[in-house]
C-alpha cells in the first residue's frame, strides 16, 4: 500500500509540473507575440533621422529645458523601442502585506506609445506569481498567474485603466528621455520653477503627470492627484520616486525607483527596483 501510494504522489507531482510547464510556455508564446507587435508597430512609425538638438527645447518651460539639455547629449538620435531588466521588491497584500523578490524585463515602444511589463514575483519558496502589465493600441491590461497558470488577477481595458496605464508609460518615459521631447507628443506646462507638467494623448486617452526637477536640473518625482487604483475602483494619488542617474548610450537616466500610493491611512510603496540593464533602440 506505502508503495502504492508513493507512486501515485510522484504520479500527481509529475502532472503538477507538466501542467505548469505547458502554461508557462503558452504565457511565455503569447507575451513574445504581444512584444512582437509592439516594437514592430514602433519601427514601422519611428523616424530614424530625427535627433536632439537643445535648439528644439528652447521655447520650454525652464525646468523642463535644463532636464532635457542634461539628460541628451545633443545630436543623440530619438528611441523607437526600449528593452529593460528590473530587479527589486514588490508589495502583496496591502499595508499589512510583505515585499516580494521580484524581476521583470519590460518592452516599450514610442511611436505609437506602449509598454509590455513581464515580472515574476516569488510570493513562497517555488511559489511565482507572474505578471503581465501592458498599455497596447490604447488598451491597458493586467494580468497575474500563479505559476503562469492559474488566474489570481485580471483587469480588462476600459477608460480608467487605459488612462492609467498610459499615465504609467509617461511616468517611465525618464528612461528614454526623448519620449517625452514635444515631437514624441507630449505637451509641457509650467508649474512653478521647479516642477511643470506633461501631458500625452492617444487613441483617446490622455496621461497628465507633474515632473518635480532636482538642483541638477533631473526629475526626482512623477506625481498626480489622480490614478485609478483597482483594488478600490476609485482614484487616488499617487507618486513615483527616481533616483542614481548614470549615463547610458549618451542618456542620463535613472537607474532606481520606487511607486507608492498616496492615501489617508498614510504612503503606501508598493513596488522599487533597480534597472539591471537597458537597451534603447533606434
Amino acid at each position: 500500500m506505502g508503495s502504492s501510494l508513493f507512486r501515485r504522489s510522484l504520479f500527481g507531482l509529475g502532472l503538477l509540473a507538466g501542467v505548469v510547464a505547458v502554461g508557462r510556455r503558452r504565457l511565455d508564446r503569447a507575451t513574445a507575440r504581444r512584444v512582437s507587435a509592439l516594437t514592430s508597430a514602433a519601427a514601422t512609425e519611428s523616424h530614424p533621422d530625427q535627433t536632439f538638438h537643445p535648439d528644439d527645447v528652447a521655447h520650454l518651460p525652464d525646468p523642463v529645458r535644463r532636464y532635457f539639455e542634461t539628460v541628451l547629449e545633443a545630436g543623440r538620435p530619438s528611441v523607437a523601442s526600449v528593452r529593460l531588466e528590473q530587479r527589486g521588491e514588490f508589495r502583496l497584500g496591502g499595508r499589512s502585506g510583505s515585499w516580494k523578490p521580484m524581476t521583470a524585463t519590460q518592452h516599450y515602444g514610442v511611436d505609437p506609445p506602449g509598454f509590455v511589463w513581464d515580472a515574476t514575483i516569488d510570493v513562497a519558496p517555488l511559489v511565482p506569481v507572474r505578471v503581465v502589465d501592458a498599455y497596447e493600441r490604447g488598451r491597458g491590461s493586467l494580468r497575474a498567474s500563479l505559476c503562469s497558470t492559474v488566474p489570481v488577477a485580471d483587469a480588462e481595458p476600459g477608460p480608467e485603466m487605459n488612462e492609467a496605464e498610459l499615465q504609467r508609460y509617461l511616468a517611465e518615459a525618464v528612461w528614454f528621455p526623448t519620449a517625452l521631447l514635444p515631437d514624441a507628443g507630449v505637451e509641457w506646462a509650467a508649474v512653478d520653477e521647479r516642477s511643470a507638467r506633461a501631458t500625452l494623448r492617444d487613441r483617446g486617452n490622455a496621461a497628465s503627470l507633474v515632473f518635480h526637477f532636482d538642483d541638477e536640473g533631473l526629475v526626482e518625482r512623477v506625481t498626480t492627484a489622480e490614478r485609478y487604483r483597482q483594488e478600490d475602483d476609485d482614484y487616488a494619488p499617487w507618486t513615483g520616486h527616481f533616483g542614481d542617474y548614470q549615463w547610458i548610450d549618451g542618456r542620463l537616466i535613472p537607474t532606481e525607483a520606487s511607486v507608492e500610493w498616496v492615501l489617508p491611512a498614510g504612503d503606501l510603496p508598493y513596488w522599487r527596483a533597480e534597472i539591471t540593464a537597458v537597451e534603447h533602440r533606434r
